[in-house]
Parts: structure tokens; sequence; C-alpha cells
């Protein structure tokens, strides 16, 4: 047993929250795991502890507020499929070219990344922006909604390019191996967001009270100065890639791969996501309790899938590393770990939700008819947790690999001409109601996970090239 493999587990946590260069082609798996997995997961933690605090203070106002946060969150996971469908390409490229030893060219691939994101976010962001109210109107809010959340979506879906850039920097540093440094511009930024969300939405101390809109105001602070944080990062100061301004020079043949790779990347996301908003077009024709039961019960969700999605990424990018190394067996093991922990993890997560929906639900909401429906939906999508686990592991090797479009596929297949569907014929043909919509998700999610490991275990994704 090599010296490294004998390391005990804590210190090597403690060792992967200092920050410290490693080879992850070299190092032995178990470790490599460890030491990217847990700053990974400490990151997501906070991204999911944001989420769940946004709706703990929101629902303060009712549940007219949540079902606001609820539609302009469902509007920006369109925003957040543009953002990580090129992240996606971000961490598949850069830990490619970290894996091969070319520095500088992961250095010059991610001046062309960020380039990219600022030009489409701001975009995005004016075009939204203005048509907030309108959207609001299409996704079937009623008159009493828009009125009350206007003003938080043109501030969220006006200011995305914060949110963007917070997903494609952090992708670059992923895929870089500087997970402690994507790690700590989370922690700032949602912890900013934590302590201003109240002191926005009820006027606390100096701040004006603003209502639902002071959430938005609040995260967007937040997330800004996490950009900052991590600007200065990319400038060279402790981060592996280090961006000089030779490097947002436009270079066509890196903007063509990050492109194609991007293309797919966007368009899996977006099949999901999208998805997530045909589920929310139907719970909006039962109203606001199960808009609002739905969204909170989603947020807790959420709370345990985004670690999840921590160790997920761990191994993505163990596999664009070695693939660079030319090492494909060694990728392929390192999924097998990343999909043990995780199902075992999630596992547990989902037992433990299942049995304490209701008091959970209860944490957010006092109306009985959203704690009822808020239960069951908690109750129902927890069910499905370890397949889930799998799944996005799974999914997120053939990411890490530049096998974008068999994620896409996947997506298309299980969610669009599978959930979709599915959620109609439950809650409307088969009179369900909005129990059906629910039901449909872990059926869909199931589904996926178990076609993604058959794909997985072909290997053609071992083959991609970048």
């Amino acid at each position: 047993m090599s010296q490294d493999s004998s390391i005990p587990f804590w210190r090597s946590v403690r060792q992967s929250l200092r920050g410290e260069e490693h080879d992850y082609t070299a190092l032995p798996l178990n470790r490599a795991v460890i030491l990217l997995a847990v700053p990974m997961v400490l990151e997501m933690i906070m991204e999911s502890l944001f989420a769940v605090t946004d709706v703990f203070w929101v629902s303060r106002l009712g549940k007219e507020a949540v079902a606001v946060v609820g539609i302009t969150e469902s509007i920006m996971t369109l925003i957040y499929a543009v953002a990580i469908g090129i992240s996606i390409a971000a961490t598949a490229i850069v830990s490619r070219r970290i894996g091969e030893k070319e520095p500088e060219l992961a250095a010059q691939s991610a001046g062309q990344i960020v380039l990219l994101g600022v030009l489409l976010a701001s975009g995005i962001g004016v075009v939204l922006g203005i048509f907030a109210p309108d959207i609001l109107r299409l996704m079937g809010a009623g008159d009493e909604i828009v009125t009350l959340g206007a003003g938080y979506a043109q501030v969220m879906l006006g200011g995305n390019v914060t949110v963007f850039m917070i997903f494609l920097i952090n992708a670059v540093f992923r895929g870089a191996g500087d997970a402690v440094i994507a790690m700590r511009t989370l922690w700032l930024a949602n912890g900013l967001n934590i302590v201003l969300d109240p002191c926005f939405i009820f006027g606390w101390w100096i701040f004006p009270e603003m209502g639902v809109t002071g959430a938005a105001v609040a995260t967007n602070i937040g997330r800004g100065v996490g950009v900052v944080y991590q600007l200065w990062h990319l400038a060279g100061h402790h981060s592996r890639v280090k961006v000089r301004w030779c490097h947002f020079k436009p270079a066509r043949e890196i903007i063509g791969t990050v492109l194609s790779k991007s293309g797919s990347g966007i368009a899996q996301l977006l099949i999901s996501t999208t998805s997530w908003v045909g589920l929310f077009k139907i719970l909006a024709m039962f109203g606001s309790t199960a808009l609002a039961g739905y969204t909170i019960a989603i947020r807790i969700v959420t709370f345990a899938l985004m670690p999840a999605w921590g160790l997920a990424n761990a191994g993505a990018t163990l596999v664009g590393q070695n693939l660079g190394a030319g090492k494909p067996e060694r990728a392929e093991a390192a999924v097998k770990i990343a999909t043990r922990l995780n199902v075992i993890v999630l596992a547990v997560a989902g037992a433990v939700f299942v049995l304490l929906a209701r008091p959970l639900i209860g944490l957010f909401t006092t109306e009985p008819d959203v704690v009822a429906f808020g239960t069951q939906s908690l109750w129902i999508v927890s069910l499905a947790f370890p397949l889930y686990a799998a799944g996005m592991c799974f999914e997120a090797a053939f990411n890490g690999a530049g096998d974008t479009w068999t994620p896409a596929r996947l997506n298309f297949m299980c969610l669009w001409v599978g959930q979709i569907p599915i959620a109609w014929i439950l809650s409307k043909s088969l009179g369900f109601g909005p129990v059906g919509v629910v039901i449909s998700v872990p059926l869909a999610y199931s589904l996926l996970a178990i076609w993604s490991w058959f794909l997985f275990k072909r290997g053609k994704w071992k083959m991609q090239r970048l």
C-alpha cells in the first residue's frame, strides 16, 4: 500500500479544505474522490441552503409570495440550463487540458468561456427583464401574483449575469481541481444572501422593506460579490488556471470546441429544465396551494440533491483529467466509487424525508392545505432518491468525458417523452389531480437512472475526443 492510500480519512478531509494542489491522475482513487468531493459537496450544501432559506423567509409573506418564487424559479431554470450547459463544456475541456499537462491551453479555454458567458447573460437579461410581467402571465399566474411578483421577476431575470458567472467560473475551477475556490465562492455569495434576505424582505435595520422583491435584491448582491471573488482568483491568485487579458482575445478553434460541447450541454439542460416548466404549467391549473406546496417540497429535496451533485461533479472532474492522461479504466473506477457513495448518502436522506415529511414542510408554512400537499409531494419524490443518486453520477461521467449528447438524448426521452405525458395523464385523464404531477417525477428519473447505467456499462464515453 502506498503512503497516500494509508492516510486517514479525516486527514484527507482536512487536506481537501486547504486547497492544496494535487495530481488527480496519480493519487489513489479513493483519496482523489475524497479530496475533490468534500469541497464540492460543501459548495452544493451552501447552494441548497440558499434555496431553502429563500423560501423560509418568503413563506412568511403568504402562499402567493411562495408561488411567485416558484414560478420565477421555473423560468430561471431556463437560464440555469444555458449556464450549466456551458459549464459542462468548461469542466470537460479544462479538466482534459489539465490532465494533458497543458495549463496555458486550460487558461485560454477559461478566458473564451467567460467571454461567451458575459455576452449571452447580458442579452438574456435585457430581454427577460423587460418582459418579466408578461412572462409570469404566460406561465399561468393570475393578476394578484403578477402584481406581487413583477419586481422580483425583473430583478432575478434581469440580473442573471451574476448566477451565470458563478456557474461558469466555478466550473473552470472544478475542472482544474481547484474545488476549494469554488466552494468558498458559494459560501461567500450565498452566506451574504442568507444574511441580507430578511433585511431586504422585512426592512430590518437600515434596509428598505421590499417584500418578495427584496429576496431577489439580496440574491444578486450576494452573487455579485461572489463573482468579484472568483475573478480575483482567476487572475492568478491561488488558482491553478491563471487567466490573463490575452486569453480573452477570441480564438476561433477554442470557441468552436466550447460552442460544440456547450450546444449539446445546453440542449441537455434545456430539455431537463423545460420539463420542470411544463410541470409547473400543469400544476398552475390546480391553483396557488399546489404551486406553494410543491415549491416548498422541491426546495427541501434540492437541499439533499445539490450536495449529491457535488459527489457527481467530483467523478466528472476525475473522468476528464484521467481521460486526458490516457487512463480510461481509472476514470471508470472513479465514477463507480462516487456512485456508491452517492447512493448511500441519498438513500439515508430519502428515508429521513419520508419519515419527517410533515414536520419539515411545517417549518415553512402553517397553512393546512399547503402543508398537506407539500407533505405528499416530499414523500413521493423522496422514494426514488437512490436511483436519482446513481443517475446523476452516470450523467456527470458522460459530461466529464465530453459526451454531452448522451445525457441530452436521455433527458429528452425520459423527461419530455416520458415525464410530461405521464404527468398530464395521471393528473387530468386519470383524475389524480396535482398528486399525479408529483408521481411523474420519481417515475421519470428512475427510468433515466436505469437507462444511464446501461449506456455507462457499454463504455463508448471513454472514446470521446476534445
